[in-house]
Parts: structure tokens; C-alpha cells; sequence
């Protein structure tokens, strides 16, 4: 018996020793598939940081006015809104890696195509078809399918620590990513002309896809979980996950009013900030939040979920909507930072509270379903904000998005406060 029982500890120790990628086995903290998005995320969220800081300086060299920057912000997200639900429908029923893989090279593709366009529909109709991000957050396509094998791969105790550290990853290299938008400036002064400057960071962020995609291919192939919903991908969860996604549109929809696209346009045409400024802030400000999403995590397995989501949301929003009455730059850029360091706990608190309330078969579909009327709420607002920026109303913006954001929060805190995750049920 104990010779069977050493055999079978050999055979579970080689076993280990092949398949690195399961919990617990060696070369774990190298290749296990949470090591790896975190990664991906952190390269994506990197060029996300520049683009988002670049992208209205790129339009402004190009010709366009401030509300062609709007509408085109919103073209972006409207566009990342559909493909993120067609993504996480088909995340309920095919293997994550290779949509995963599909959404890289779409990635590629759009940094390519962004650098060689010039007239304004084309880059209309890159930006609907692409991934480029106008709001410098984590609402993309990969979103999903990331989560989905993020709560698949995390016990329940640890499921918003996973989250958190996903978005901590990803938000440091955000905040980098914005400090390397001061690089055309630095290219300027070497003698090379500003517009290829910037299509520049463009190719470079068509290369940091690519590198993406290597990390993406390294994932494990893993049948998806049998599904027992419709074919939707949504089945007992259903009206949770409606609601949730209701009450995520009002916020996103506030958001959308100041995405960072439009906010560095506000601070470059009120302030006359230069590019090096702004990229100084959008870094200090992405650091923030980045050291925001660990200390969610601690007050959540506090307070719990919906309570942190909420609580930490309310005065980021009131410092939000008071930063166009200030008039002094610095007070207004401490007003933000307050609000950064504050508004984005609810990042990795909201993906944990989605993950934990549906089964595991839905976690494609409800992360989708979540995010995506989420990005199309984020999308009718930027070319409104446009508008009013074009039309001098500066204030207008911030006080309707910090208004919709407040009203979101006492909604979830109304609805949700009694409907508790597993790890909170007493």
C-alpha cells in the first residue's frame, strides 16, 4: 500500500511538473495563465495610457476642432461596445485564447491603420472597427474574456484581491503609458516633425499588441465550461446581470462626459497645458489609481463589496463636478488627483461582485453583458461633452457627469447593498 501511495505521489509530482500552468505547480509566478494577463493587460493598458492622452493632440495636428475629437471619442466606444458583445457571447461557447489571439491582431491593426490615415472618416470608421480607447480605462474587448478566466483561475476568498491586483497591473502601466505621451515633445526637440511624432507612438503602440498576442498565445487551450443558459450565454443570472448592466450604463454614461481624451483637451485649451504637463499628470494620476485598487480590496472584505464601490465613489464625484469653478491650475489638478485616487476602487470591486453573483458558465456572457451597454453609454456622452466644449459651456460636462455618477451610486447602494457575494454571506 505504501509503495502504491509513493507511485501515485511520483506520477501527481510529474504530472505537476508538466502542466505548470494548474494551481500550485512549479514555474506557477512564470506561466500560469493569471501571470500572463496580468501581463498582456499591463502592455495593453500602456498603450491605452498614451493613446488616450495623444489621440485629441493627433486630431487637433490633423485639422479637426474639438467636437470632431468628441465624435470621434464616441465613434470609438460605440464601436468597442458591439465587438465586446459579440466577444463575450462567443466567450460562453469557444476556447478564450484564440478570440483572445482574434482581438491582438485587431489591435495591430488598428495602430497601423491609425498611423498611415489622414482624412477624418477613414479614421472614423479605424476608430468603430478598432480598439483604440479614448478613456483610458479598461473598457475594451479583451475585458471578457480576461475576467472570465481571471474568477476561473481565483478561489472565491480570493477573487477581489485577484481583480484588484489585474487592475493594479494594468493601471501602473496606464500611468506610464500616460508619461510616455510627453515622447513626441521629446522627438520634436531632436529635429523630427511633430506629426510623425506622433504617428509614431501610434506604430509603437501596433508593437506593444504584438507582444500582447505572443503573451495571449502562451495560454493554455481549455475547453469553455458547459453552458446550461441559452445560447445567449446568459441563463439563471439573467435579471442580476440586467440590472447591474442598467445601473452601469448611468454610470458610464456620466463618465463618458469626461473621458481622458476630452479631460486633456479641457486642460490643454483652459490652462494652455503643454504635453509634457499633461503627460506628468495623467502618470501621477494613473498612479493613484493604481494604488487605489489593493486598498479596495482590503476595505472590501471589510465593508463588502457594494458598500466600497459606493462609498469611495461619492466624493470623487463631488471633487469631479467642482474642478471647472476653480480657477487656480493647481487646485484644480489636486481636485483631480483626489478624485482619481478615489474614483476607480470600484473597478476591481465591480468585476468581483459580477463574477461572484453568476454561475461559472456565464462569466463570458455577464462580463460582456455588464461591460458592453457600459462602453455604449460611454459612447453617446463624448460628442455631447464636444458640443458643449465647442459652444463654451466648459462647466456643463462635469457637473452632468459628476450628477449622473452620484445618481448611480445611490441607486446600486439601494438595490444591491442585501444581495450579497458567497464570501459575504454570514
Amino acid at each position: 500500500m505504501d509503495g502504491s501511495k509513493t507511485d501515485a505521489a511520483r506520477s501527481g509530482a510529474m504530472q505537476a511538473d508538466t502542466n505548470p500552468s494548474e494551481k500550485g505547480g512549479p514555474g506557477r509566478a512564470a506561466s500560469s495563465p493569471t501571470a500572463l494577463l496580468f501581463a498582456a493587460r499591463a502592455l495593453r493598458d500602456f498603450g491605452d495610457g498614451f493613446a488616450a492622452v495623444l489621440l485629441p493632440v493627433y486630431l487637433l495636428a490633423l485639422g479637426c476642432d474639438a467636437f470632431q475629437v468628441g465624435v470621434l471619442a464616441t465613434v470609438s466606444l460605440f464601436g468597442s461596445a458591439l465587438l465586446t458583445l459579440v466577444v463575450g457571447m462567443l466567450g460562453s461557447r469557444f476556447d478564450h485564447r484564440p478570440l483572445l489571439l482574434g482581438a491582438a491582431c485587431l489591435a495591430i491593426a488598428t495602430g497601423v491603420a491609425f498611423a498611415v490615415v489622414h482624412d477624418f472618416a477613414l479614421l472614423l470608421v479605424v476608430a468603430f472597427a478598432g480598439t483604440i480607447n479614448p478613456s483610458g480605462g479598461s473598457a475594451s474587448v479583451f475585458t471578457p474574456l480576461e475576467h472570465a478566466v481571471l474568477a476561473r483561475e481565483a478561489q472565491a476568498a480570493d477573487r477581489t484581491r485577484t481583480f484588484a491586483r489585474y487592475s493594479l497591473a494594468g493601471a501602473l502601466a496606464g500611468a506610464v503609458g500616460s508619461l510616455a505621451a510627453a515622447a513626441p515633445d521629446l522627438l520634436t526637440a531632436l529635429g523630427v516633425e511633430r506629426l510623425a511624432a506622433l504617428k509614431a507612438m501610434f506604430v509603437f503602440y501596433a508593437a506593444l499588441a504584438l507582444v500582447g498576442g505572443a503573451i495571449y498565445a502562451r495560454l493554455p487551450r481549455r475547453p469553455p465550461p458547459a453552458a446550461t443558459g441559452p445560447a445567449v450565454g446568459l441563463g439563471p443570472s439573467r435579471g442580476i446581470v440586467l440590472k447591474l448592466a442598467a445601473l452601469f450604463s448611468l454610470d458610464s454614461f456620466g463618465g463618458g462626459f469626461v473621458v481622458q481624451s476630452l479631460l486633456a483637451l479641457w486642460l490643454f485649451e483652459r490652462f494652455e497645458l503643454s504635453l509634457s504637463a499633461a503627460a506628468g499628470f495623467f502618470f501621477w494620476s494613473g498612479v493613484l489609481a493604481a494604488f487605489s485598487f489593493p486598498v479596495a480590496a482590503w476595505i472590501a472584505r471589510r465593508i463588502g463589496l457594494i458598500n466600497t464601490m459606493v462609498y469611495t465613489h461619492i466624493p470623487a464625484n463631488l471633487a469631479l463636478m467642482a474642478a471647472p469653478f476653480v480657477a487656480d491650475l493647481w487646485l484644480v489638478l489636486a481636485l483631480l488627483l483626489f478624485r482619481a485616487a478615489l474614483s476607480q476602487m470600484d473597478v476591481p470591486t465591480r468585476s468581483s461582485y459580477v463574477m461572484a453573483v453568476v454561475t461559472e458558465a456565464e462569466r463570458a456572457a455577464a462580463a460582456s453583458v455588464t461591460a458592453v451597454p457600459r462602453s455604449l453609454a460611454t459612447a453617446a456622452s463624448p460628442a455631447l461633452a464636444g458640443a458643449l466644449f465647442e459652444a463654451g459651456h466648459v462647466a456643463l460636462p462635469f457637473v452632468l457627469g459628476g450628477g449622473l455618477k452620484l445618481a448611480y451610486d445611490l441607486l446600486l447602494l439601494a438595490q444591491f447593498r442585501h444581495h450579497k457575494p458567497p464570501e459575504e454571506r454570514g
